[in-house]
């Protein structure tokens, strides 16, 4: 099995649906968020979709695939604010990550990076948003915690 095959196997430990709780620093987490990711026809391409009940965070949607030009899993992201951007991202281990420190669709004001990891039994995947402002100084933005509900 050659590496892209590889790494879009490993893409359905995220099939299926999942309850999001999103912790803001400083504040109570909030439930009530709900993401889905499905392979689309042909299994070479995954989607997610999520909605999010609180007015600053946005409801969007995701599509995850392999770039043969970059060598890697890619992410791209779309919301309702119409912010667009590419994550490049790694599934490895256990451990799920999402990073964006170069100019794609949308300007590139600050670096994002995402640390997820999945529990033994796959049903939780704990993670953390992170953003650097001047792209090397990372902090927290937010903590998520994904459990699958199907």
């Amino acid at each position: 099995m050659d590496e892209a095959s590889r790494a879009l196997e490993g893409l359905e430990l995220l099939v299926g649906d999942w309850e999001m709780e999103v912790t803001f620093p400083g504040a109570a987490p909030m439930g009530g968020a709900h993401t889905s990711f499905e392979w689309m026809p042909g299994e070479l391409l995954l989607l997610q979709r999520w909605e999010v009940p609180i007015p600053e965070a946005p409801d969007g949607l995701a599509v995850y695939g392999w770039d043969a030009l970059r060598s890697g899993l890619l992410q791209h992201y779309f919301d309702t604010r119409g912010v667009v951007r590419v994550y490049e991202m790694g599934l490895e281990n256990g451990t799920w990550t999402l990073e964006r420190t170069k100019e794609d669709f949308s300007p590139l004001s600050f670096s994002q990076r995402f640390i997820g990891t999945f529990s033994e039994d796959g049903k939780t995947i704990t993670g953390s948003w992170e953003i650097a402002h001047d792209h090397s100084t990372y902090e927290k933005d937010f903590d998520i915690v994904y459990r699958r509900v199907a």
